[in-house]
């Protein structure tokens, strides 16, 4: 596909490189002639200095027309309208990354009357998936599929969990719930493991089941932890915003901690629930004088990834969940492997992983298997895609055992139209309707029936 991306900030940055990395045809536009040249000196793309919204520039980056164009700017105001210039000239689809809060009333407007394929906030998008670790605190990532029926958690174990040292065609007779382990990371190297795979102290793994099987599983390890009904925040920003909106409904105390007046005001003003503070969120004795020692979790949330990384680290010392948004790859990629922090979020990510789910899924229009979600594990090297199984799917009612699945490629769950939940074995097959998680190291696959050889 022909696919020009307008901004070339971290979101525009890591877009362009995944979808280059899919084999797209890609055009970035940015202001900035400098990061243009450093871009395209790592990537094969094309670049074109000048405003993305400019009908010259646009015109100048796909003489012929483009498929898609991605407007990520740091204006949504810029993003808009590079969108509208886009579907004036012939572009067919427009994603637009609009951040304020103020636009959420005008979503259905600005999709229907402007013609925008999609609207992208990274900030709520990135506020949701924290929310999503928060109501499930043993998890270290907690990713949700097929209406919310079925869950994939990131989990890491420690040296003194009952885990260690088991056999994976042992986990059912010993702990009598049924989820799958349907990947590992273990130092450099990421495993789709088979039933003779053993877990190790260190292992990062990967289980699939519903939330109720999921909850059960760590309550008989004796790992549960409760929804974190009071958190604390350093931070008052535009994710503290939709964050404190995300858990309304199940916070009983919640602290929001800012050195700028202005944004605490206005934080204060919107959530008259939410006590907040203003305040150094760095400064050690006031995080034990508001009661860090009392919360169930802790979110930093700072503009700093420094200062993110180093409040997690002191408060990762306190019996309760943290969470540091790190959006430099290189420092969240440290922060995640050394285990300095227990979670980490970053908008980049959250943001590439929406729209390319939204591309891959264009590419598929014509078929009925095609993508439904997409996330994205170890650090980008395994995907767990949902698909939708069409009646013109090739392999309906074959037993698994008898399809010859790729290599790096294992189903690790099926909900059925009755909304049953199935952790499949050989002698299941796919029926028409089935919604089916597929977790595999190929992360180019784009449909379900690419999943044999």
């Amino acid at each position: 596909m022909r696919i020009v991306v307008v901004g070339l900030g971290k979101v525009g940055r890591a877009l362009a490189a995944q979808l280059t990395a899919e084999k797209h045809d890609i055009v970035v536009v940015d202001q900035n002639p400098a990061l243009i040249e450093n871009f395209v000196n790592i990537y094969d793309v094309r670049g074109v200095p000048g405003n993305g919204a400019s009908y010259d520039v646009q015109k100048e980056a796909f003489e012929n027309g483009a498929d898609l164009l991605i407007a990520t700017t740091s204006s949504d105001e810029i993003n808009i309208l590079a969108c509208m210039v886009a579907k004036k000239i012939g572009t067919q689809h427009t994603i637009a990354r609009i951040r304020n809060p103020e636009y959420e009333k005008q979503l259905h407007f600005m999709r229907d009357e402007l013609g925008l394929s999609m609207i992208v906030n990274p900030e709520k998008a990135t506020a949701r998936e924290m929310a999503r670790v928060l109501r499930f605190p043993s998890a270290i990532k907690r990713e949700q599929f097929c209406r919310q029926r079925f869950e994939l958690i990131e989990y890491r174990i420690t040296a003194d969990n009952p885990l260690v040292g088991m056999l994976l065609a042992d986990l059912y007779h010993n702990i009598r719930v049924k989820i799958l382990i349907c990947a590992v990371a273990r130092g450099s190297e990421t495993i789709i493991p088979s039933g003779s795979f053993t877990l190790e102290a260190g292992d990062k793994i990967y289980l699939t089941a519903s939330t109720r099987d999921l909850e059960e599983f760590f309550r008989r390890l004796h790992l549960f932890r409760a929804k974190a009904s009071n958190v604390m925040i350093v931070g008052a920003s535009r994710m503290a915003y939709y964050l404190a909106r995300e858990l309304e409904d199940i916070q009983k105390k919640m602290i929001v901690i800012d050195s700028d007046a202005a944004r605490c005001q206005a934080m204060s003003e919107k959530f008259p629930g939410v006590l907040v503070i203003h305040g150094d969120g760095a400064d050690s004795e006031l995080l034990s004088e508001e009661g860090l020692a009392d919360m169930d979790a802790f979110v930093a949330l700072t503009g700093m990834d420094e200062t993110n990384i180093i409040l997690a680290m002191y408060a990762s010392q306190f019996d309760c969940k943290v969470i540091a948004k790190i959006n430099r790859s290189s420092f969240a990629d440290l922060a995640a492997a050394k285990g300095l922090v227990d979670s980490v979020v970053s908008t980049a990510s959250v943001t590439t992983e929406t729209i390319v789910r939204y591309v891959r899924a264009m590419q598929n229009s014509l078929d009925s298997d095609n993508i439904k979600t997409l996330h994205r594990l170890v650090n980008g090297r395994v995907e767990a895609l949902e698909f939708n199984v069409g009646a013109d799917f090739p392999f309906i009612n074959v037993p698994l055992k008898d399809l010859t699945l790729k290599d790096g490629l294992l189903l690790a769950g099926i909900v059925r139209e009755n909304n049953k939940t199935v952790i499949p074995s050989g002698n299941d097959a796919l029926q028409p309707g089935d919604d089916v998680v597929v977790v595999t190291t190929d992360t180019t696959l784009r449909s379900l029936r690419d999943i044999v050889k």
